[in-house]
């Protein structure tokens, strides 16, 4: 990603989210709130392009799941969720470069079961629309006590 792209990015309000796991991989991944709405964006880079030259579709799987997951921990409160189901349905191709912009909302939550959606677009061009359930989790599994087997 280019240092133009990057102060492009930043001009329009966007921020990047810090995170050193997957998505750190993945990313960056961007942040920002349009009204009281959050967006979130990946812009394509070499590193997403599968065998046709546009963006990998499971670019877009994540960049669904995480900000679904991420808003829906925002909206109900709870400190951590699993996503138990997601459905992705790809409508037309990212390309590299593009900025892949998700805009996830709730649909209905439970006290145990949050449901979300979002469509992810590049411009006005809808490329994918996710659609998944989470589920509260009572325990966290802090990384110091997971066991690897």
């Amino acid at each position: 990603m280019t240092e133009a792209a990057n102060a492009r990015l930043c001009a329009d309000g966007w921020t990047i989210m810090d995170d050193d796991g997957f998505i750190n991989l993945v990313g960056p991944l961007w942040h920002r709130m349009v009204g009281a709405a959050p967006e979130y964006a990946i812009l394509g880079q070499d590193k997403h392009r599968n065998r046709r030259g546009v963006v990998q579709g499971g670019v877009l799987m994540t960049l669904a799941d995480r900000t679904c997951g991420m808003t829906a921990r925002f909206v109900s409160g709870a400190e951590s969720l699993a996503t138990i189901q997601m459905d992705t349905h790809f409508i037309d191709a990212a390309r590299i470069g593009d900025l892949m912009i998700s805009r996830p909302h709730a649909v209905r939550t439970t006290k145990s079961l949050i449901f979300m959606t979002t469509q992810v677009s590049v411009d006005e061009r809808l490329v994918a629309t996710s659609h998944g359930v989470f589920k509260v989790m009572r325990d966290r599994i802090h990384p110091a006590h997971a066991h690897v087997s």
